[in-house]
This record gives structure tokens, sequence and C-alpha cells, in this order.
């Protein structure tokens, strides 16, 4: 239930009347109305406005009575799927008085009235999430009041009359509350202080055509190279003809999922036809990607199950291309066909693993960044500054080339769809990794000077233990403390490295690996060794690194034990495979703010894993029971799907309900 309040103190434009005749104030409420808000009080000063935040039990959309905005521009504000607390942001000149306000990745940083590196004005509305709450309504009890913040203070000095909206802001941001920013593109939303503007704002508003500017604001303002000539151009269209049949986002989603299944049976089946039919769909499933996230912005349908589904379900359609891609060169004849769609699958999650963290990083960084020091702009201070312009400067070729170089999704599928028609899997393969690499290595570097420099330790601001991956044994190994996390994550993943190298040149010169069985417990301890940083903070400028480690040491190992104990190689990857979904489980519940899974310690934990595998290759058992064991894992990942997604919020439905039943009529 979304509560809206109108500041209607220190706004002139209030008592303006519209075309219409309408005073603007009670315009505006209806608006909010039909943006999604289930009551709209409007209010005369913040203690009153306090008052009403104390009985909310959901979000808070606040607006001053100057904004004059399409009534889109309110419902994206209330819909806004970026954060719990969004702050509509403008690049209109600031109105004296006004507060002004500085981004960095999407999310307000600072805000006052005069700021020199400003990137836009507050457009006079907010909308705060119930978390939020309790920091709304002591920013409103402390402007004007003896409690009263810097920056709300500030504001007040600014010159000019300040609306109590900018104050309540400003207050807010100064409490330290994220506020992510949400700016307006080919709608209209302007704030006014006398008629002219009022009656200039309004003709703008009439020469709106929403639905072709909703179609337009479907698609992402910046993507990839491939995905803004080659799907973007023609996508919208599909996404209007989705939201005439009635499908919703997941059904879409599911719809691609199914095309990508179908082109990794026709890569394994291996023709002509056959891979060029593949690529037709992989492309086409790589459009209807797009346009479940365009549909959902199209029809403002979001939910957490949809995005938790959308990062799950891209992961899960590449691998099972990979899959399909390993059989097909297989079939073909190459002894390795599989080994190179296990390397590329274990490549691309340890990629995917620093990304998020990298952006969790930057996020934090974001949020503190860096004090001005003269050593602040050594080399990751310069590449920070080099990366920013050639972000801004869209559509040049240095921005494109930074776009494309880093291999992103787009152009790994149109990759791997062309080189599968005209070459077959094997070179398909081969390109995923070669590209992969190099993309792994430059970013890799750049990352860890930028890093280096910006020093914000991010698992410190989060459960390390879960996201670490970490089970039973590790939380009962001693902490080495000279060495950090990070350093030692590292030299466990090389112990199954080396051993894996050694079975390979063993298995490739027709000799028996299995000879190498009782080097496995040398390379489990070794592997053990990262469990020795568990305990340790992880507060290093590199720490971020450590889940991606982990992943690797575990993913070599894994490998290791089927090499040595003679696992048919489509069992590893498929237990690879389900490795990658449950830690791509975790990685998303990261990016979308969610608890852990509820059946997370039944998982063992990456050690847990490990030890069982080897002890069961020195017993020759390793294919029956790494077979048994992934099943396990996959059982346990969907029944805590379920319990996550259908159980717990129908039992906190329930008993949300409950007091409701029982209390008094009035």
């Amino acid at each position: 239930m979304t509560l809206a309040i109108v500041l209607a103190v220190g706004a002139p434009a209030a008592g303006l009347p519209t075309g219409p005749g309408e005073p603007r104030i009670d315009r505006l409420a209806d608006q909010l109305r039909r943006a999604g808000a289930d009551r709209v009080h409007t209010v005369a000063g913040l203690a009153e406005l306090a008052a009403l935040v104390d009985t909310a039990t959901g979000p808070v959309l606040v607006t001053g009575a100057d904004l004059v905005a399409h009534t889109a521009v309110l419902k994206h504000l209330v819909t806004s799927p970026v954060g719990p607390t969004v702050a509509l942001v403008l690049t209109d000149p600031p109105a004296a008085g006004q507060t002004v306000v500085r981004e960095e990745r999407g999310q307000v940083v600072d805000a006052g009235p005069e700021l020199p590196d400003a990137t836009g004005v507050f457009g006079g509305a907010l909308r705060v999430g119930r978390d939020d709450l309790p920091a709304l309504a002591a920013a409103a009890r402390a402007v004007g009041g003896p409690g009263v913040t810097p920056a709300a203070r500030d504001v007040a000095g600014a010159g000019g009359s300040p609306a109590a909206v900018d104050r309540l802001f400003a207050a807010l941001t100064d409490l330290g509350t994220l506020t992510f920013a949400h700016r307006v593109r080919l709608l209209v939303a302007h704030r006014v202080a006398d008629p002219a503007g009022l009656a200039a704002a309004e003709a703008a508003l009439a020469g709106v055509d929403e639905d072709r500017a909703e179609l337009r604001l479907s698609v992402k303002e910046r993507d990839d190279f491939f995905t803004t000539y080659f799907v973007s151009t023609w996508s919208p269209y599909v996404t209007k003809v989705c939201a005439r049949l009635g499908l919703t986002p997941t059904g879409v989603t599911m719809i691609s999922v199914l095309f990508a299944v179908v082109a990794a049976v026709l890569f394994g089946a291996g023709g002509r036809v056959a891979l060029v039919a593949g690529g037709v769909l992989l492309y086409l499933g790589f459009v209807l990607d797009c346009v479940d996230g365009q549909l959902a912005r199209y029809t403002r349908h979001f939910s957490a199950w949809g995005g938790w589904l959308d990062t799950m379900a891209d992961r899960a359609k590449e691998y099972l291309v990979y899959a399909g891609l390993g059989y097909g060169a297989t079939h073909a004849g190459f002894r390795y066909g599989w080994a190179l769609a296990i390397a590329a699958m274990t490549l691309q999650t340890v990629r995917h693993m620093t990304d998020a963290w990298y952006g969790v990083l930057h996020d934090e960084a974001a949020r503190r960044p860096r004090p001005a020091t003269p050593t602040a702009g050594g080399i990751g201070g310069k590449l920070n500054a080099a990366s920013t312009r050639v972000q801004a400067d869209t559509g040049s070729v240095s921005y494109w080339l930074k776009r494309t170089v880093v291999f992103p999704i787009g152009e790994r599928w149109a990759l791997i769809a062309v080189t599968a028609a005209l070459f077959g899997p094997l070179v398909s393969l081969v390109s995923v990794l070669v590209w992969g690499v190099l993309a792994f290595g430059y970013t890799g570097a750049l990352r860890t000077l930028r890093a280096r420099w910006m020093w914000v330790p991010v698992l410190d601001t989060v459960d390390a233990t879960l996201h670490r991956d970490d089970g039973p044994l590790a939380a009962r190994l001693p902490v080495v403390r000279p060495m950090g996390p990070l350093t030692l994550a590292v030299l466990g993943a090389l112990g199954p490295a080396v051993l894996l190298v050694v079975g390979l040149f063993r298995l490739a010169g027709d000799g028996d690996p299995g000879g190498l069985r009782w080097w496995l417990p040398v390379a489990l301890l070794v592997l053990l060794v990262a469990g020795l940083g568990a305990g340790a903070a992880h507060n290093g400028p590199l720490d971020w690194l450590v889940p991606a480690a982990l992943r690797a040491g575990e993913y070599l190992f894994a490998a290791v034990v089927g090499v040595v104990g003679g696992v048919p190689a489509w069992l590893i990857f498929g237990y690879v495979f389900v490795l990658t979904v449950h830690h791509y489980d975790l990685t998303a519940r990261l990016e979308k703010r969610q608890a852990a899974p509820p059946l997370h310690p039944w998982t063992l934990g990456w050690e847990g894993r490990s030890v069982l595998l080897a002890v069961a290759a020195i017993a020759g058992f390793a294919s029956p029971v790494m077979a048994t064991l992934g099943a396990y894992l996959l059982v346990v990942f969907v029944a805590s799907v379920v319990l996550a997604w259908v159980v717990l919020p129908a039992r906190a439905t329930r008993a949300a309900a409950v007091p409701a039943r029982g209390g008094s009529p009035g």
C-alpha cells in the first residue's frame, strides 16, 4: 500500500489554477492516485507529514505542490525497481532555494543548495521505501527544529524561499539514506513558481505521445553495441505485440529459455542446417531475453521474483548452449569438446562473480568518495577519470570499444551464433574462450588498479560467510592473519590447478590419470588453505575478489576429481553447472538485496563438498558420488526456491491478515 503526501508549504504554485480551472494541488492529488497511490494526503507542515509517515506500512511518495509532471513520470517513480528510495532528478536550471544533487552510478551522493559538481536538480518528488521511513520521519522532525541537519540548514540559508520538500530531501540525504536518482526522459516534469511557468509546463505536457514515449523508454538508455544496433532497433515492436497478447515478462523469459534449449540441441546434433537453425534461434532467444525486460518497463510490471528469475535464466541458458556445443564438438570427433565447455562455463562464472562484486565495490565507493589528497590522483585515479570521460562520450569509437572489449552477453551470443553456424561447435567454444580470457585479463588489470585507488571494503558490509559460501568446516578452521583472505583463496586454487594440468597432460599422452588419485589429499589440503581466511576481516582493497577465487578453486577441484576419478566429462559439466546455479543464486540475491536462500546451510559449503568428492575419488566411487551430490544440491536449490518464493511469502501474507481479521470494526 503506497501513501502519497503533497507538501503544500513553501510552494507558491499550490494555489494556481490549471487550464481547466481545477486547483493545481487537486489535480496533482488525482495524478498521484492514477499513478498507484492508495491514499493521498495534502499537508501544510512537516510535523503533520512525520505523523503520517509513522502510520505508514508501505512506501511513501512525497511531492511538492509546485511539481507539474506527466502522470507516467509519477507512476515510474512509484514503480521504479532500482531501489527502495528514489528521487526525481531534473536537468532544469535550479530556481532560488531549490536543491541540486550530485549523482554517481545512479545514486544521489550529495544534495544541497550549491554544489560545484552538481549533475541535476531535485525534482520535488521522492519515493521512500518502508525500511527508510524512520529516517524520513526523523528528517521531517529535524528540519527547522533544534536538531536541524547541516544540509537542511544550508538549503534554508541559500536564498529564496525553499520549499519544504527541498528541506526535507536535503535532511534525508544528510542522514545517509541511500537514494537512487530517477531521471525524466521523453516525458515532462518541471517545477513551477508562477502562472507563466505553469502555462509552459502544461503546454509541454499536452505535446506528449504517452504510448510512443513509454515504448521508447522500455529500451535501456545505454546498452552494448550488438544489442543497440541489432536488437533494440526492432525489439520494441515485439514488446508491444507481447503486451497486446497479454504475455507477462516471466512468460517471455520462459519462451527465451525454450529457444536457447532448442538451439543447444541443434548445436549438439550437428550438420550445417541444424547449426544455422541453432544460430538463428539463439539470436531470436536473445531478442526475447531483451524483450522481457522491455515488457516489464513498458507495462511497469516489476517483481523481485521476475528480477531473480531473469538473472538465473540468463546464465542457465548460456551454459546449456555451452553443453550443446561441447556435445557437438565431441560428437564431431574432437576429444576434449566437453573440457572446452567446462572451461568456458568456469571462466564465465568467475568473470561474472568479479563483475558483480566490482559493481558492489563501485557503488560503495560512490557513497564514500575518496577524500582529496596529494596522492589521490595516482594511476587508479587517472584510470577512473579516463573511464568517466569515455562513458560520457556516448556513441564515440572509444565508447563502443570500451563496451565491446569486455565481451558482454550480446556480443557473446552473437559470436556463438555466427561461429557455430559458419564453422561449427569447436570453433565457437574456442572463440568464446579466447575472447573471454582477453576480456578477463583487460578488466581484471584495470579494475585491480582502480580498486586499490578506491580502497573501499565491501565484504565487510555484507555476510561474508554467506557470499564466500563457507560450510561448517571452514568455520572451524583457525584464522591465519598475516596473509589476507584473498591471498589464501588464490593459494587454495593453485593446488587443484596444478594437479588438473598434470592430469590433463597424462590424459593427452594416453596415460592413466587415475595414478594421481593419491595426490588428491595434497590438492585438497592446499584448497582448504582458502578456509584459513574465513574468519578474518575482508577489508583489503582487493578482497572483493575472494568469492571469485573460491569459485575458481572449487570448480577446478571438481574437474580434478573428475579427471583423476574417471568421471564422464558430461557428468563433470553437469555437476559444475549445478554449482554455478547455486552460486548465481547467491549473486542474484546480492544484486536484488534479498535474504539468503532458506536452505543455504544444507549445501555443505565449498569445502564440505570438496572433501566429499576427494574421499569418493580415493575410494574409487567418484562418478556415483558426484552424480548423487549434484542431484542433492539441485533438489536443495529447487526446494529453497519454492520456500523462498511460494511458501514463505504465503505464510507472511496470512500472518499479516490475522490482525486485520481480529481487529475491531472501527
